[in-house]
């Protein structure tokens, strides 16, 4: 099985350059007039806005279980990654593309382009390290699958929520510094308008995919399909157990609940059927730590 990824790392990494770009950015866009680097500026202070959210809602998906939640809170996380998600949309995508209509309606010559050069090659560099920070905890848990059967399969919303983030800032920072290099070289500013566009399509269609992926989470997905078939495997191999009808994991933050139906080996008494039910179950959580809760049902038939 794949290891298991630092996420708070991969915020702080992010929310780190996110800052000085955003803050080199809002000077450029002062100073250029540029609308790609206003909506590259804005992009990247809603990131900032957005890694707070995500370090919010790992420490409120760590709250202790109580009667009114009996499971904990650990599902928090995945309201606010949600919420991450329509702030890229509207936010970042919204105002990208009212920016870059707003300059096509009304095209403005750039000044000083060639300082929005330098601060967008900067972003680039930036950007890039809090990526390789990222990709380096992905790396840890999507084990051979490659990055879109991980994106679409990894339960830890927060983790998708930042390679979400850092794939737009990228290849937005790479759109505005094409929009900016084609007007200074055309001398046309419809070109910055265009990859002003282009960067709120960007981030829209990012964020869809996104919400997409973290609305499952919300609904209730089960543990990581690795992760089920390494505890029906583990189950299967019991001693104790003869047959296993039915087994359910429901993903909960960082933490799993299981639910087991199973036919138990041998003639046993009813206080027998309960300690190798104890068994089981201390076997299972000391090779899975992640699983939290663990409900067993002994039958003799589906």
């Amino acid at each position: 099985m794949a290891g298991k990824a630092d996420s708070i790392k991969t915020i702080f990494y992010a929310l780190g350059a996110n800052f000085l770009i955003f803050v080199a950015k809002l000077v450029a866009a002062i100073v250029t007039g540029s609308g790609a680097m206003t909506a590259e500026a804005v992009h990247s202070l809603a990131d900032c806005g957005n890694q707070g959210l995500l370090l919010i809602g790992m420490k409120s998906a760590k709250k202790p279980p109580s009667p009114e939640y009996p499971l904990g809170h650990g599902k928090a996380i995945y309201f606010w990654s949600f919420l991450v998600a329509l702030l890229l949309f509207s936010v970042g995508g919204a105002f990208s593309l009212y920016e870059g209509v707003h300059k096509v309606q009304h095209p403005e010559p750039l000044s000083w382009p060639w300082i929005a050069v330098g601060v967008l090659v900067f972003g680039i560099v930036a950007e890039s390290v809090s990526m390789w920070g990222c990709l380096t905890e992905v790396n840890k848990v999507r084990g051979t699958r490659s990055l879109w059967r991980w994106f679409r399969e990894s339960r830890q919303s927060e983790l998708i929520v930042i390679f979400g983030e850092d794939l737009a800032a990228l290849l937005g920072l790479g759109f505005a510094l094409a929009a900016v290099v084609a007007t200074v070289v055309t001398g046309n500013p419809i070109f910055d308008a265009i990859g002003t566009l282009a960067i709120g399509v960007l981030l829209i269609v990012i964020a869809v995919f996104v919400a997409v992926e973290v609305k499952a989470l919300l609904v209730g997905q089960s543990a990581d399909t690795a992760v089920n078939a390494a505890i029906r495997e583990f189950l299967d191999g019991r001693p104790e157990i003869a047959r296993v009808f039915n087994l359910i994991t429901l993903q909960l933050g960082s933490e799993i609940m299981v639910a087991v139906k199973a036919q138990m080996r041998g003639n046993l008494s009813d206080r027998g059927v309960v300690e190798a039910i104890n068994a089981v179950e201390a076997a299972m959580k000391q090779r899975f730590p992640e699983i939290r809760w663990s409900f067993f049902e002994p039958d003799i038939t589906d």
